[in-house]
């Protein structure tokens, strides 16, 4: 492919591109296709002859969208939004074509200053405190990590090399091993499984502390088992605090936690990777309150604030944590400036050595949306959210099981696990939208998750009369079970494709026909 073509496939990618996200809404949601599905679909072994864009792009719909579940339909409203938008998907396109491996200033100086500003800007929405930021002379800063869970990672990491370092310089007689066998991490029992993937890789102990009624970790409940812990001669050195945890949208109580750990001198970890992004707004900034103890922060722009995947933010007080602990420096990857204390090389910053230019879609979607903007995308999600909620509290088979406080909703049918899991086994089977589950204090909860850039109020609406009457269903079922009959069985016409339809108009047949609205 030469440039010549490369323009004129290009422009037709585009156009491909803009086409599936305007008719992503008549597609099915969720596929039916089987594992192992694919691989029958292709030959064993590459081709020997260049073959056609053509014949590619024919296979793209195919092959590919059979298996695609799409994230980004206005019935996808499972685990948490992943953040799409045409200023950030042309940025990656830039991105690709400038296609700089920016691990050092020198590698490209363009790469690195970008995302350091752009760290800032972010920040200075965020309304974080001054030692966050980088500046001109500051001592901590910003970087764009790949997801929450590197963020994590490289936080216990560096908090692990900082309290081994320090050890060893009071008793020199330590060896690392007698160190790293007492150190001990802690979260809250809501905390993401990533936490404790964290604890595995950097070897550590991690401690879940039990959550209080509101699924939140709080000061009492961690001091305890820091007390404990501490007389039976273990090392404390890394505390999570959660802020919009995965099951149900908990908030740890931070202002409480946050004071503790700068006593004991505990390096603190804020995870916000969803609801971070919310904080931009001035009436959620008070869920942020207690940071200034954090000595990192993360939440990823690439959930929720319109920046595509990856790109998740990371703030550190002191950056000399991290390039203490991962500053390797070849003479292959020298450059005359590295000692100036002018420049930042992020290679220092992270796990990987190599790194796109990330900063480019940060760049484009704040200037493209400004913060107004991205401010009212936020608040359209949270409000259509608690326009779900009102419609769950309206009807009395069902109950909220968590506070709605973003853009998540935890609900059930009042009754047994076995009813709810057979509620989202009926929901996910009919693929007419797509939910996963959550556990809270072992009670099998569904999760109704805003999730799209074209979500509205009517796919929310159609959702719900969809979930309730897949709940008639099922509780139908069960009464008839019960009774000592056959369960019914709903089923369902074969998915529309695209362009068959241009409302979200659905029928379905359970015992019969039903119409699912008409917009």
């Amino acid at each position: 492919m030469n440039a010549s073509e490369f323009r004129r496939r290009g422009k037709e990618m585009v156009d491909y591109m803009a086409d599936y996200l305007e008719g992503i809404e008549g597609r099915q949601v969720f596929p039916d296709v089987c594992p192992g599905y694919l691989r029958s679909l292709i030959p064993t072994t590459a081709p020997q002859e260049p073959e056609t864009f053509e014949a590619i792009i024919e296979d793209v719909e195919k092959i590919i969208m059979p298996g695609v579940t799409h994230w980004h339909s206005p019935y996808f409203f499972a685990y948490f939004p992943t953040a799409s938008s045409y200023p950030a998907m042309l940025a990656d396109m830039l991105c690709g074509a400038i296609g700089c491996i920016g691990f050092s200033w020198a590698a490209s100086p363009a790469c690195t200053e970008l995302e350091t500003v752009m760290m800032d800007w972010l920040g200075k929405m965020l309304q974080l405190p001054e030692a966050f930021l980088a500046g001109e002379a500051g001592e901590g800063g910003g970087v764009i990590q790949g997801t929450a869970s590197e963020a994590t990672l490289v936080a216990l990491l560096a908090a692990r090399t900082k309290v081994t370092r320090r050890l060893q310089a009071a008793s020199p007689e330590l060896t690392q091993a007698a160190i790293m066998d007492k150190l001990v991490a802690y979260a809250s029992d809501q905390a993401h499984s990533s936490v404790e993937k964290a604890g595995l890789i950097g070897g550590v102990r991690l401690k879940a502390i039990p959550s209080d009624g509101k699924f939140a970790m709080r000061a009492s409940a961690l001091q305890e088992a820091l007390e404990r812990d501490k007389a039976a001669g273990l090392i404390p050195f890394f505390v999570v605090a959660t802020l919009g945890t995965t099951s149900c949208c908990s908030f740890d109580n931070l202002s409480e936690v946050g004071p503790i750990c700068h006593e004991e001198g505990l390096w603190l970890h804020v995870d916000a990777a969803y609801a971070g992004s919310a904080f931009i707004c001035p009436e959620f900034r008070h869920l942020l309150n207690g940071v200034e103890f954090a000595d990192s922060f993360n939440f990823n722009p690439h959930k929720w604030l319109l920046v595509n995947f990856d790109c998740s933010a990371m703030w550190v007080k002191k950056r000399t944590d991290l390039t203490g602990a991962f500053r390797l420096d070849p003479v292959y990857l020298r450059h005359s400036h590295q000692d100036s204390g002018l420049i930042t090389d992020y290679r220092h910053w992270q796990l990987p050595l190599g790194r796109r230019f990330r900063s480019l879609k940060m760049w484009f979607v704040f200037r493209m949306y400004g913060v107004k903007g991205l401010q009212a995308y936020i608040r359209k999600h949270v409000q259509l959210a608690h326009a779900f909620e009102a419609l769950v509290r309206q009807d009395a088979r069902f109950e909220i099981c968590a506070e709605v406080t973003l853009g998540l909703v935890c609900f059930r049918l009042k009754g047994s696990n076995k009813l709810n899991e057979a509620l989202l086994e009926s929901i996910n089977s009919a693929k007419k939208i797509h939910l996963v589950p959550c556990s809270l204090r072992d009670r099998f909860v569904l999760r109704f998750a805003i999730c799209s850039r074209t979500v509205e109020l009517a796919h929310v609406q159609l959702a719900w009369e969809h979930i309730q009457e897949m709940a008639a269903a099922v509780l139908r079922a069960q009464g008839e079970e019960k009774a000592g009959k056959s369960p019914c069985r709903a089923e369902f016409p074969p998915p529309q494709r695209e362009g068959e339809r241009t409302s979200p108009v659905w029928s379905g047949e359970v015992e019969g026909t039903y119409h699912i609205g008409s917009l």
